[in-house]
């Protein structure tokens, strides 16, 4: 018979975790030790601590392998790679359904905007290799599919280290296979994420997206208005799309932002423009 595994670290982690996650928690225990008690460590007056934790461990991940300046890409988690849709959309054909047809012809559409921040990444990627570590910029995102996976995938490609910020959700999802896997952390609060997001942007570059994107986006522009953050090349990939959305002058007609606010962001049709957006806006 063979012998049990040894009990690594790893396992002792993933037994946590899996405890954590549990739907019937254990039994409150007072001899177990505050931090290593999954039960203690989830009730409502533990949150401050949970807070402060979710803050520091990606925090320290990243300065302890020298990221510190990142170029953040937010957009839809639903579009898929364009040989993906290509599939897709094979089988589609063959199978005569109309409404799949016409969501598959959809899928090859936005397969566009996969391929865009593809490359896009692969551009910030390729920039840095040949910069002394201090001056690198690393691709950071969601950590999700979709636009997410194509940036973290540009990057890979490129041989560069890139991050995820992925978040837990009802219906359980994890970081994309690209990511980095030493900066590939997890969220429980969306607050915490977000602060993340901001602490080491040098730019953000939204792509399409829902409801998630443009949570994100009018984060950072409502931060940078109010000088909460310091001002960042802010791009809106996909003009398109962006001025189809959201009309903005609308906003400045009503007087509900100031003429000047629309110079907070820009748009871009390609990966090349929307890097040389950053590009200029830093003199690099």
């Amino acid at each position: 018979m063979e012998a049990n595994p040894p009990l690594t670290e790893r396992h002792l982690a993933d037994a946590w975790a899996a405890l954590h996650q549990r739907d019937d928690p254990l039994q409150p225990d007072a001899n177990r030790m505050a931090f290593a008690d999954p039960q203690f460590m989830s009730r409502r007056e533990t949150r401050g601590i949970r807070f402060q934790l979710e803050m520091l461990k990606p925090d320290l991940g990243q300065a302890e392998q020298g990221i510190e300046s990142t170029v953040v890409v937010y957009g839809s988690a639903r579009f898929v790679a364009p040989e993906q849709a290509a599939t897709e959309l094979a089988q589609a054909l063959s199978s005569g359904d109309d409404r799949r047809v016409q969501r598959a012809r959809l899928a090859v559409r936005n397969a566009g905007y996969y391929e865009h921040a593809r490359q896009f990444a692969r551009l910030v990627a390729d920039y840095s290799e040949s910069r002394c570590p201090a001056e690198r910029l690393y691709i950071c995102t969601g950590g999700g599919p979709g636009i997410m996976e194509a940036a973290n995938r540009g990057a890979h490609e490129a041989g560069a280290l890139n991050v995820g910020l992925n978040i837990a959700l009802p219906h359980e999802q994890s970081g994309n296979r690209f990511i980095s896997p030493s900066l590939s952390f997890k969220f429980h609060y969306f607050a915490l994420r977000k602060m993340h997001f901001m602490m080491r942007a040098k730019a953000l570059v939204a792509f399409p997206g829902g409801f998630g994107t443009l949570d994100e986006l009018f984060e950072v522009l409502t931060l940078v208005q109010t000088q909460k953050a310091k001002p960042v090349p802010i791009v809106l990939f996909g003009s398109g799309y962006w001025k189809r959305l959201i009309d903005f002058d609308v906003l400045v007609e009503e007087g509900t932002i100031s003429a000047q606010d629309l110079a907070l962001f820009h748009y871009a049709d390609e990966p090349g423009q929307a890097w040389d957006l950053i590009r200029g806006f830093y003199r690099l």
